[in-house]
């Protein structure tokens, strides 16, 4: 309490290592959550993901010069062995939509019948699109909850109509919640319309930005892969030599995604926290090897008087560890609060590490009473005749 600046240096340290530690593997174990869950909902072990223009996957696919078509997709299809159904996606991110005096601004993706199938998404009520939709270019659409309570509030969107740009579309089905993907999108701010429609209706184009692909047998995904990538170069006429103007992602790619993820998160990130707390140490130790200079004349009285060199060492050991130790009982309560605000921000569902928060304060109060060593030898040898002049 004499020492407060002192006090609180010593403490710093060990709160900051503490606190990231929390928060990082808080994030961390919600993140990984999540990955895992979009990833399954997306993704299956007999998936393949074709891009056009190349993979964008983290930051959602993009379309540049290179083209690819629903006829691509159908002549692999029918070409290509194995393939048990298939789905095309046009995607228009950022549109405005209008229901009367309402406006939202909306990601509008562009998918066949099958979507439902391919996606792993259904309605939660209402209808999906048809093929005769899809055929006929229709103007229905599909709508996702969160555009739902922002265009209609409570209200019921289906059988409305609304406005993608200038065309009117009908709302026939409400799309089953999804959450946030790994992008951090909300997948519940978007309308579905058939792929057809958004190409002649709103975009004025004939290629698709992606297609996603199901194999019937698992075990041949990497051979279908290899097929469908000859099937694309020969109908882009890509000679040899030149690289795809197209991307593939199969389950393998993705697990490979999520385990480098997993690294960042678990490895990398927590060792900044450790090398916070390692320095927070050396601070402490540092502080107190200063205190013990300063501090002579006190250690001189308390020899004199009959203290021990065991009862000065104990002393200089147990400020040094109380105060990395408090300063990591705050880290813990700043991690929690900051762990639930940081999960929360990111939609992961608030969630805190118990295991994180332990381990953190454990290391911190075993730093404390590893830097607490040195000066406290240091004040215990101290001559107290010596120390009083």
């Amino acid at each position: 309490m004499r020492y407060r600046l002192r006090t609180f240096a010593m403490a710093l340290g060990s709160f900051i290592g503490v606190a990231a530690l929390t928060i990082v593997i808080s994030v961390g174990q919600g993140a990984t959550q999540k990955i895992t869950k979009t990833v399954h909902q997306l993704f299956g072990g007999s998936s393949i993901i074709i891009v056009a223009g190349g993979s964008q996957f983290f930051g959602g696919p993009r379309a540049d010069t290179a083209r690819l078509t629903i006829d691509d997709i159908q002549a692999i299809a029918s070409d290509v062995p194995g393939i048990a159904v298939w789905d095309p996606q046009l995607v228009q991110p950022g549109a405005t939509i209008r229901h009367g005096d309402r406006t939202a601004t909306a990601r509008v993706l562009g998918q066949s019948e099958r979507s439902r199938v391919v996606w792993n998404r259904d309605v939660s009520r209402g209808d999906y699109f048809d093929a005769q939709d899809v055929a006929g270019s229709a103007r229905v659409a599909l709508i996702g909850e969160s555009l739902a309570a922002r265009l209609f509030g409570g209200d019921d969107p289906i059988g409305a109509d609304i406005s993608v740009g200038s065309t009117s579309f009908r709302v026939i089905g409400v799309l089953a919640r999804f959450g946030t993907d790994i992008h951090g999108m909300d997948r519940d701010n978007e309308l579905v319309v058939p792929v057809t429609s958004l190409q002649r209706r709103v975009m004025n184009v004939d290629t698709i930005v992606q297609a996603k692909l199901l194999v019937a047998d698992p075990s041949a995904v990497a051979s279908t892969a290899r097929a469908v990538t000859r099937v694309l170069r020969a109908r882009h006429s890509l000679p040899d030599g030149r690289p795809n103007d197209f991307e593939m992602i199969t389950a393998d790619d993705v697990r490979q995604m999520v385990s480098f993820v997993e690294r960042l998160l678990f490895v990398y990130l927590p060792l900044v926290a450790a090398v916070c707390l390692i320095a927070g140490g050396i601070t402490a130790a540092a502080l107190m090897l200063g205190s013990v200079v300063g501090r002579t004349g006190e250690i001189g009285l308390r020899g004199a008087v009959g203290a021990l060199p065991e009862d000065i060492r104990w002393q200089f050991a147990a400020e040094t560890f109380v105060a990395v130790a408090a300063g990591g009982l705050g880290g813990v309560l700043f991690g929690f609060v900051g762990a639930i605000v940081a999960t929360t921000h990111l939609r992961l569902g608030p969630r805190f590490s118990w295991e994180a928060a332990a381990v953190g304060f454990a290391v911190s109060a075993a730093v404390g009473m590893v830097a607490g060593i040195v000066p406290a030898r240091r004040a215990a040898a101290l001559p107290p005749a010596d120390a009083l002049r």
